[in-house]
């Protein structure tokens, strides 16, 4: 009953706890032990306090509410241009965490790309009708249209082929309130994450695909990816001015413009330019190809909005020259960092003597607690020097899929979650040399 009653307390007070239970902070029953409650929860405004005080044994997860704010601003106060309607879609894959969604429902966003049911339940059980859903997934099962359609008034569907569009159809019952939007398969030159082979049809097939939309569709949408942590917002414009050319062969008018996501956050060795570069992009190349001014242009942000928001930390369980085991790896919070290799970047800390942690930092790579050997991140991840068995290492920058794609793999499932006060390690949205008082971020 008193740690259900623990658990209740913090779960409902400003930091929060996943899987939260004694053993969570190690096996010290002595009275130093600190209790978790109210009075001792507003007092963790740092993630090294946190971590001093409870040792945790399993990955922590460390939300920064003001960030998520300060990007889903952005994204809303300059996603914008004149000549068009826009709109901003919370892509719900990146990070599909009640919590986190609920945050950025709290900061405005209204509407989600959702893409399977299990995302359209968990949307509507957060936000019922105060939402709007859009189901851009080009390949759905019959059943997830059936109830998505009739049981959720979900009217967005996004397609890429005849079969796709003839289920969709077929399952509606040749419905005539259908917005539809066909993927196109564009170039992911410049991605860190090629996403043009599994989805989109091409441009020089789409003509008839196109034609065959328009007919059926009470509005009509051309949607693209330019692939995951896009490094140059010119491949935006050049994949504005594919899907204009394939609209003017295609001889339509579309209703709806989305260019999909693909917005970068920053990391070691991936700096993009400013996020602003993006918009100037894209409003440009919208201005030239000279869309009708009742074209809304559409946006599915999930990297850029979420990912400097969270960071995790880890303990290091062992050692062997410059390779640290450590509680957390690619089964877990960690897939990216071992495939397809991204660098995050790292901060130490040291329970004991911290002032002992040596200034020079050298390149460490990880083992995460799994049996198998995959369960490798060969960095280079710069740490001190001296790091050692029982220091605790902050990952930064893993807000967007960390949470989404873990495993129980090896009943290594178990995390906890907190939120911080502090700035994240690396910024789209600051100024990386000067921090911004959470009390100017915009309302």
């Amino acid at each position: 009953m008193e740690q259900e009653q623990e658990h209740d307390r913090a779960r409902n007070s400003k930091v929060y706890y996943l899987n939260f239970n004694k053993k969570t902070f190690g096996k010290n029953k002595s009275s130093k032990t600190k209790k978790i409650d109210d009075s001792c929860l507003k007092k963790f405004k740092t993630i090294k306090d946190f971590v001093v005080d409870f040792k945790p044994s399993i990955p922590l997860y460390c939300v920064r509410p003001h960030a998520l704010k300060r990007s889903t601003n952005f994204f809303l106060k300059n996603f914008i241009t004149p000549n068009h309607s826009t709109a901003v879609l919370y892509s719900v894959k990146s990070n599909s965490d009640p919590v986190i969604l609920k945050h950025l429902f709290d900061s405005g966003v209204r509407k989600f790309d959702v893409a399977s049911l299990a995302e359209v339940k968990l949307i509507t059980s957060l936000f019922g009708n105060k939402v709007k859903m859009y189901f851009m997934h080009p390949v759905k099962a019959k059943e997830a249209i059936k109830s998505a359609y009739f049981d959720f008034g979900i009217r967005d569907f996004s397609l890429d082929s005849f079969d796709e569009l003839a289920k969709i159809l077929e399952i509606t019952k040749n419905a005539k309130d259908l917005n539809l939007h066909v993927r196109l398969a564009i170039s992911n030159s410049n991605s860190a994450i090629d996403l043009s082979g599994k989805f989109g049809i091409l441009p020089s097939e789409a003509s008839g695909l196109l034609r065959k939309v328009r007919t059926v569709a009470k509005n009509l949408g051309i949607c693209f990816h330019v692939g995951s942590q896009c490094m140059d917002p010119v491949e935006y414009r050049h994949a504005i001015n594919t899907a204009n050319e394939t609209i003017k062969k295609a001889r339509v008018k579309i209703d709806v413009l989305d260019i999909g996501g693909g917005f970068p956050s920053v990391y070691p060795g991936m700096v993009p330019l400013d996020m602003q570069n993006y918009f100037d992009e894209i409003f440009e190349a919208v201005k030239s190809a000279k869309f009708s001014e009742n074209v809304e242009i559409w946006c599915e942000p999930g990297r850029a909005l979420v990912a400097e928001a969270i960071s995790l930390v880890v303990r290091v369980e062992a050692r062997k020259k410059n390779m640290l085991y450590i509680n957390d790896g690619t089964y877990g919070g960690l897939f990216d960092a071992g495939f397809p290799g991204f660098i995050y970047p790292t901060k130490a800390y040291r329970l004991k003597n911290p002032k002992s942690l040596e200034s020079e930092k050298v390149a460490f790579g990880f083992y995460g607690p799994t049996c198998d050997s995959m369960d490798c991140m060969k960095g280079p991840f710069y740490l001190p020097d001296n790091v050692a068995e029982g220091d605790y290492i902050e990952i930064g920058q893993l807000g967007a899929y960390s949470k989404s794609i873990r495993t129980e793999f090896n009943g290594f499932g178990e995390v906890m979650q907190i939120e911080v006060d502090e700035e994240s390690i690396e910024s789209m949205y600051l100024d990386r040399n000067q921090e911004v008082p959470k009390d100017k971020i915009n309302d």
